[in-house]
């Protein structure tokens, strides 16, 4: 496949009938929860489950999303949605990127950014990212400088 940048985390995606919108294309929302999918199986393969967020008292928030629509998926389709952590400050936030590929034609569908908070659970205020995050991501963190051009 023709990802952006070395190694990524893939979760394969298969469109139904019930991603469409009236448009006869993948609603638009959809694609975050194709973001949302891939972020937390991409923690769990690396070794942070939900029950840890809870243990440490954190949470992963989302700051910020950028999101470039490239060409619409369709009913039927196969997908790949890729992730990469691109980026974090080691104190509080936490960057990922985000590439959407069509199997049958190896199109680029959409890329994305998301910036990411590390808050407490009980108080919903930014904590620091614990030294067990740290552990995980830091070493899955891949640079962007390796993109292609």
């Amino acid at each position: 496949m023709n990802w952006d940048l070395p190694n990524p985390y893939i979760l394969p995606l298969s469109i139904g009938v019930d991603a469409i919108d009236h448009y006869g294309h993948v609603n638009n929302a959809e694609y975050l929860r194709f973001i949302e999918q891939v972020s937390w199986q991409h923690s769990q393969s690396l070794g942070l489950t939900l029950d840890d967020y809870r243990r440490l008292d954190r949470a992963m928030v989302v700051v910020r999303h950028e999101l470039d629509y490239l060409a619409p998926a369709y009913e039927g389709d196969q997908l790949e949605m890729a992730t990469w952590i691109v980026d974090s400050d080691q104190r509080l936030t936490l960057t990922r990127r985000f590439q959407l590929l069509r199997l049958s034609d190896d199109k680029t569908l959409l890329k994305g950014r998301t910036r990411f908070a590390c808050v407490s659970l009980q108080s919903h205020r930014p904590r620091r990212l614990p030294q067990e995050f740290l552990n995980v991501y830091l070493p899955a963190l891949v640079a962007e400088s390796e993109a292609k051009p």
